[in-house]
C-alpha cells in the first residue's frame, strides 16, 4: 500500500499472512493470522505471501518434527483465502500505483551528457559538483560516458540540480541569440562567453552596421552584450555578430 501510494509502479498488490499450527495428540488445528503467543506456544510460524495469482514468498519454522502433506495443503488453502481477503481490502483502497510519485518520497534520476562535458560537471578538484550537491541537497554520480545519476529527498530538489547540470552543459546553437559577458578585447575582435564555458569571437567587422576602427570603442571587459551565433565550425570554434542583433532589431521596429 505504501509503495502504490507513494507512485512506485509495482505491477499489483501484494499481501501476506502468518499460518499457525497447534498439534495435540492426535488434534491438529491450523490458525490463520497468528498473533504473538501463538506463535510463542504453537508448534508452526508459516508465512505466505503472494498476489491474486499464487505464491511469491513462503517462509517456515517449526517445533515438531515434521507436517504432513495434508496439513501443508490445509494451511495453504488458509492462506490463500487470508491472501484474498487482505488483497481485496488493499485493492478497496488503492487499486493502483498512484500516476505522480508522492512529492514525499525520495527521488532519483538519471540523465546522460556528452563525455567531453563530465569534466566541466566535476570542476577544479570537484568544487562545481559539490556546489550543486550541497545546494540542492542531492547525490550525484558521474560516470565517465557521460552518465549522471542525482538522487535527492524530492522531486524539487532534483529538477533543481538537473537545471543546474544543463545549465553547465547548454551548448550553443547556430541562429540563436545569446546574452553574453565580454571577457577578452583583442585588436580583430571580442570574446564574450555566452554560456557557462562557451566562448565566442564577434570579428571586429561583426560588431556594429557601422565601421568600427577599435573594438574598445564599441565593448570593453564586462561589458553584457547580445549576440547572434552565426556559425560553429568543425573544431568547435563559435563565431558571433552583435552586428545581426542590431539589424534584426532595427527590422522588428
Amino acid at each position: 500500500l505504501s509503495l502504490m501510494d507513494a507512485g512506485v509502479p509495482v505491477k499489483e498488490a501484494v499481501a501476506g499472512v502468518a499460518m499457525g499450527l497447534v498439534v495435540e495428540g492426535e488434534e491438529v488445528a491450523i490458525l490463520t493470522d497468528i498473533i504473538g503467543d501463538e506463535d510463542h506456544y504453537g508448534d508452526m510460524d508459516f508465512k505466505v505471501a503472494g498476489t491474486k495469482d499464487g505464491v511469491t514468498a513462503v517462509q517456515m519454522d517449526i517445533k515438531v518434527e515434521g507436517i504432513t502433506q495434508e496439513i501443508m495443503e490445509k494451511a495453504l488453502e488458509q492462506a490463500r483465502r487470508a491472501r484474498l481477503y487482505i488483497l481485496e481490502k488493499m485493492n478497496s483502497t488503492i487499486p493502483r500505483p498512484r500516476a505522480e510519485i508522492s512529492k514525499y518520497a525520495p527521488y532519483v534520476t538519471t540523465i546522460n551528457i556528452r563525455p567531453d562535458r563530465v569534466r566541466d560537471i566535476i570542476g577544479p578538484g570537484g568544487k562545481t559538483v559539490r556546489d550543486i550537491t550541497s545546494s540542492c541537497n542531492c547525490k550525484i554520480e558521474i560516470s565517465d560516458d557521460g552518465k549522471v545519476l542525482i538522487a535527492g529527498p524530492d522531486r524539487e530538489c532534483v529538477e533543481k540540480a538537473i537545471e543546474m547540470i544543463r545549465n553547465l552543459t547548454r551548448e550553443a546553437e547556430p541562429g540563436k541569440v545569446y546574452t553574453g559577458k565580454v571577457v577578452k578585447i583583442t585588436d580583430f575582435g571580442a570574446f564574450v562567453e555566452i554560456l557557462p564555458g562557451v566562448d565566442g569571437l564577434i570579428h571586429i567587422s561583426q560588431l556594429d552596421k557601422k565601421r568600427v576602427a577599435k573594438v574598445s570603442d564599441v565593448l570593453k571587459e564586462g561589458d553584457e552584450v547580445k549576440v547572434k551565433v552565426l556559425e560553429i565550425d568543425q573544431e568547435g570554434r563559435v563565431k558571433l555578430s552583435r552586428k545581426a542583433v542590431l539589424e534584426e532589431s532595427r527590422e522588428d521596429v
